[in-house]
């Protein structure tokens, strides 16, 4: 057996579709694929954009969220900053 190199089948493509179609079609089929290609590149590329909104979009939450937490967590520190010096101005004032 002998194995086909990527020209091989390029030529055997070139000849089948000059004898399947003629040379006047060639050309109109070229095109026909170059604009199939471009379609192809363009769904992809908007895929590919909307694919990044998503995922800002589902990051924003996130950061959001831990904001809000880290926020959250500041608040109950004062407060528990303002019960110890409440407890300790009343410890004083057992003491005295």
């Amino acid at each position: 057996m002998f194995a086909l190199q990527p020209s091989d089948i390029a030529i055997i493509i070139i000849v089948a579709l000059v004898l399947f179609f003629g040379t006047s079609k060639i050309p109109e089929l070229f095109r026909s694929m170059g604009k199939a290609v471009g379609e192809f590149k363009k769904g992809r590329l908007e895929a590919e954009l909307e694919m990044q909104q998503m995922q800002q979009q589902n990051q924003q939450p996130q950061v959001q969220n831990q904001a809000d937490k880290a926020a959250e967590l500041e608040r109950q520190i004062q407060e528990l900053q303002k019960q110890l010096e409440q407890l300790k101005s009343q410890k004083q004032q057992q003491q005295q």
